[in-house]
């Protein structure tokens, strides 16, 4: 319980995926790869594709106006917009600023936060901390992501693996026995920045001839090792989580992990001993959307009733920085 006393309500969530979508049929048109060959190292099968003109932005409206709906209030009534993204419109303004403007409300405060795949979960303590504060009362907060646009189409082993999507949540201020938020857990390791990374576009190697001609702006990952770590933060965020939440593997009704791959799923899976029945799965049709995949899976868990009010569903994450973190909420 914190000390004034205030619980944190989920109102709704929404999601938005892009129309086009991309098959591993047709990833064999592109790069010398085959459908076998990538649903065997991945379990993915179809990834959306954003178009030209559908930026970050756009999901995350299109998400938001999604979440708003199922939560029964207007854009009016927010106090605040945080927008988790590794794939934003521009460097700046913010996409949550011009998340705003779509919206059409102003004055309230908007920005992006950055951690890769586990952005939405770190989004998610920070909208927490701000509510349980009393500074603000109804948050909307959105994980969108365009990967697509940051993928280097050459390159077999990262092409296959990602896609579009956003996600979105509304989080209100309730009483403290009424709050969804039971635990969150966060960590980071900045000394494995070089396995998954994006070389160019900020101040250390700026835009240049060159750094297009290398492809220094799409992303580089060292699969294996990554994988690794994955697993191993995964499985450490998803115990430490449930600790400080009170609850045990068995009183979940679902875990949502991060949608990365499959044979990390199912590592995980392992490793802490929850039944493969018990692990939300939809990587098979969406790849990995980074900080958009564990807001998504929510959305699509709750929607079709595999959530009911009561349960209590697990979110992990893992990504780039590196950056991990869980949450475990009772819906």
């Amino acid at each position: 319980m914190n000390k004034n006393n205030i619980g944190v309500k989920i109102l709704g969530t929404g999601s938005c995926f892009p129309s086009k979508i991309l098959t591993n049929n047709d990833l064999e048109q592109i790069v010398n790869t085959s459908d076998e060959w990538i649903k065997s190292r991945t379990g993915i099968k179809t990834r959306r594709i954003s178009g030209s003109n559908e930026p970050t932005s756009e999901l995350a409206y299109k998400a938001s106006v999604e979440a708003l709906k199922n939560s029964h209030i207007c854009p009016e009534q927010l106090d605040l917009i945080i927008v988790t993204t590794i794939t934003p419109d521009m460097l700046f303004p913010s996409t949550a600023c011009l998340l705003q403007k779509k919206l059409g409300i102003h004055a309230i405060p908007a920005f992006d936060l950055s951690a890769a795949c586990s952005g939405f979960i770190y989004g998610i303590a920070v909208a927490k901390s701000f509510i349980e504060s009393g500074l603000y009362k109804t948050i909307l907060l959105v994980g969108s992501e365009e990967l697509s646009k940051i993928t280097d189409w050459t390159d077999r082993t990262t092409c296959v693996l990602f896609g579009d999507g956003a996600g979105a949540m509304i989080l209100t201020a309730a009483p403290c026995e009424n709050t969804n938020i039971l635990s969150v857990f966060l960590g980071a390791d900045g000394s494995y920045s070089n396995l998954l990374y994006i070389p160019a576009g900020g101040t250390l190697h700026p835009t240049t001839q060159e750094t297009v001609i290398k492809k220094m702006h799409t992303i580089k990952m060292q699969g294996k090792r990554v994988f690794k770590i994955a697993v191993m933060k995964m499985s450490y965020a998803a115990k430490k989580a449930l600790e400080l939440s009170g609850k045990k593997i068995k009183d979940l009704q679902l875990f949502i992990p991060h949608q990365a791959n499959m044979r990390i799923i199912e590592a995980v899976a392992k490793k802490i001993g929850v039944s493969m029945n018990k692990v939300f799965i939809n990587i098979y049709k969406t790849g990995n959307i980074s900080s958009a995949t564990t807001i998504t899976a929510l959305d699509e868990a709750i929607r079709t009733g595999m959530l009911k009010q009561g349960d209590i569903v697990e979110l992990i994450a893992f990504g780039s920085g590196f950056t991990w973190g869980a949450t475990v909420l009772k819906i």
